[in-house]
Order: C-alpha cells, then structure tokens, then sequence
C-alpha cells in the first residue's frame, strides 16, 4: 500500500514539477536506498524479480528505493529527471503467477526512458510483451496485484493505471494523488486499444459514453479495504487546500500526514504515513521508506529518507549526474546494528510505545539535522553522503533521549503483542518490554 504526489505548475511556487512517494510494505521489509552509474551491458537478457526480459545496450544513472529482496523499486529517478512511483491496484482481472512486478516495470522505464511520456510507452510496451505478475509480498507470498503509477518529468506528469493487460494514461494539470485504487474515470488522454471492448464484453459498461475505466476494471472490495481513496484524499486535500503555491515543505508535509489519528488507530490505512497494526487490513501497511523530488532541465533534486516512518526520519539529499552516494549498510532480513533502516526501525518502535511523549524526546535535533540537510546547495556529493552518515550515527543518541522518557504501557494490548511479534520475526530483542 503506498501514496504517490505530484504537482506541475502553476500550482508550485518555483515553477518546477515536484513528485513524491511513501512505499507501504510489510513492518520488517528492510527497503534499500541505492545511487547506481549509468552502464552498458553487454548480456542479451536482464534478470528481473521473477522473470527475464532482453536487456538494452545501455542502462542509464538511477536512485533507487526498493525492498532488500527485490529487483524492481518502489520510486525512483533517473539522470534525466525522470521520477517513478508506483501503487498496487486490485481489479477484476486475476493477477498471472508469473511476470513483471510493478517494480520492475519501474525501474526497466527509469533505467531506459528520456521523459515520463516515453516511461510510459515504455511500461505499457514491457506488460503487452511480457505481462504483470508474480508474488509482491515478503513474507505474505501469495500477495499479488496490479499497479498504477504516476510518471513525471520537469515538463510533465503522467498518471497511469493498469488492469492486467489493460491500462489507461492521464495526463496531471496541477495536483493529482493516487493510492491503493484505480481513479482514472471517464476522462483519459491515453488507453489500450481492446480496454473498451473487454469491458463492454463482460457487461461492465453499457456504451463508450458509459465506459469508466476505474468502475469497469476496479474491485470495489478490496479498494475498499486498501483504503486507498480515503488516503488519496488526505493527501488530495492537503496540498490543494494550501493557500500558497506549492513547495518542498508542503510535499514533506503530506508525506508525514497522520490525518488526525494516532498510529495504533484505525481497522485499514487511512492516514498517508502509516504505521503497521495488528488488523489483517493493516499488517502489510508501513511506510518503509520515502521520496520527494523536484525536478528540473538539469539538477533535479531528491530527498529520501531510507528509513520507515517519515514523521520520525529525516529527508536526506541525492542528486544525479555528479558523484555516487553511498547510503552505507545495506539492509536486509532482520534486524541489524549497523544499517540506516534498522537503527531507525528499532527507534521507531520504541517511540510507538508513547508516541507522541517519545517523539518530543529528539524531535528538536531530528528537525535540525534535516534542515542543515535540505540547506546544501553545493554539488559535491561528499556534502550529501555526510548527511546520511550524520542521520545513521545521531540514532543511537536519540534512542538514549526516548529511553529516558519511556513510560510504562499496556503490554496486554492487541498492539503491543503484534509489535512484540514483529521484533520476533526480525530476530530483534524486544523493543516492547
């Protein structure tokens, strides 16, 4: 479950198109932060999460948020400023046992595409010749869907939603957000020749005056569960109801959005920083990392936080075309002592505990180390990397602050004994003692 944002002028303050993304997985689902160069291959085939496709001769400069297991990405860009964001959909057509993930779509169309107009030409040509499919979840393998996406550049942006073989494009004019369900109505730019047909053939519309590409392919149950228009609407509302144009601050902003609830609150996801729970509807729905991006003709800027949980993590810079970033450690399956993703994670659940009581206890030095991050104008990447190194070693300092505040709680709740679970399943000690 996820979010994805993006605004083109002339709602934004600069002039620039900004893009921004929270990846909901599953709690321990480590999520890599990678800064790749660009290449030429000399293989005739790439291995993907599942299956092979024909590789192209050169691969361009990508950064990349995907989870540790994974091939594909959730988001994403690349050195021409082409920003990604994906979002899984559930719709009448089954799910194929086998094919691309919608990562792995978006990263083929990062590694391979000049503007989002071609990114999407690409993704729409990668499903008809090789299709969707295959298991998306970590631990929940049987986990499958579609995917929607929006695909932006510094001229444009591109909504694109999938059903299978089947698909439609819109192109965005100022605010457009998009979660956990398909939203493109009656109004599209862009859609696959035999979209209408099929639809009409199954009785799903009466006449193409009649044909809603979100009513024809959506499954109203499971959007449902997903939450997913709630969640669009928070993040809808926020941006659209600022009374200024657009800026970072803003998409920083609706990425961190509780709506008004506690993390433990609620039976499915309806705040866009989302906290795992014990309900069925809520186990696989942590923000497990996220993007912003503004992007530009050259230097497009992107800050991510490689971490779970934006509202108690830190954005951090990376710009392509310069030198690598190294974001240290790589994460993977279970909890480690030295990686940004699971010193943070251990930090996150203790603060879950008390949340707002621990939050307070170095919210004031998480906020400083961030805006000396966001404060870097120069291109040298060693200044970006030390951002990250200084984030990774501040962590140990903050969980000291929040030991020093913790109260008791209650260790009989649904939520402390789902949480205690989770630190089992990481090989954590437990955090909820």
């Amino acid at each position: 479950m996820c979010d994805t944002i993006v605004a083109t002028p002339p709602v934004t303050v600069d002039g620039a198109v900004w893009f921004g993304k929270n990846s909901d997985r599953e709690p321990g689902e480590a999520q890599i932060v990678e800064h790749l160069p660009a290449k030429s291959n000399r293989s005739a085939t790439l291995e993907c999460t599942h299956i092979k496709v024909p590789q192209v001769s050169h691969s361009f400069e990508v950064v990349l948020s995907r989870p540790f297991w994974m091939w594909g990405a959730e988001m994403g860009a690349n050195e021409h400023g082409v920003a990604i964001g994906n979002e899984a959909v559930f719709t009448r057509i089954p799910v194929e046992q086998s094919g691309l993930t919608g990562m792995d779509l978006l990263r083929l169309a990062l590694e391979r595409a000049t503007t989002a107009r071609e990114a999407v030409a690409e993704i729409t040509s990668l499903i008809e010749k090789h299709g969707q499919g295959g298991w998306c979840g970590y631990r929940h393998k049987r986990f499958r869907y579609h995917n929607s996406f929006i695909v932006a550049d510094h001229t444009q942006a591109w909504v694109l939603e999938t059903a299978g073989p089947f698909w439609a494009a819109l192109r965005v004019n100022g605010v457009h957000t998009i979660s956990n369900a398909l939203s493109i109505d009656k109004e599209f730019d862009l859609i696959s020749d035999d979209a209408y047909p099929f639809a009409r053939s199954r009785g799903w519309c009466k006449s193409a005056n009649d044909f809603s590409f979100a009513r024809s392919f959506g499954d109203r149950f499971y959007q449902a569960l997903a939450g997913g228009a709630e969640r669009s609407t928070c993040t809808s509302n926020r941006l659209r109801g600022a009374k200024r144009k657009l800026s970072r601050e803003d998409f920083f902003g609706a990425l961190r959005d509780h709506d008004g609830h506690t993390p433990q609150a609620g039976w499915r996801m309806r705040m866009p920083c989302a906290h795992s729970s014990w309900w069925p509807t809520r186990q696989a729905g942590q923000t497990t990392g996220s993007m912003v991006s503004r992007l530009q003709r050259a230097g497009s800027m992107h800050w991510l936080t490689g971490t779970s949980s934006p509202c108690l993590s830190v954005f951090k810079p990376v710009r392509l075309g310069g030198g690598l970033i190294s974001t240290g450690a790589e994460p993977g399956a279970g909890y480690d002592g030295e990686s940004l993703f699971w010193r943070h994670e251990r930090l996150h659940r203790v603060v879950l505990g008390d949340y707002e009581k621990r939050k307070a206890a170095f919210d004031d030095a998480r906020l400083a180390l961030e805006m000396k991050c966001l404060s870097l104008t120069s291109d040298d990447a060693g200044e970006f990397q030390s951002c990250w190194e200084e984030h990774r070693g501040s962590i140990p300092d903050w969980l000291a602050e929040v030991d020093k505040r913790a109260n008791s709680f209650n260790r009989f709740s649904l939520f402390h004994r789902y949480w205690k679970k989770q630190d089992e399943l990481d090989r954590a000690e437990s955090l909820w003692h």
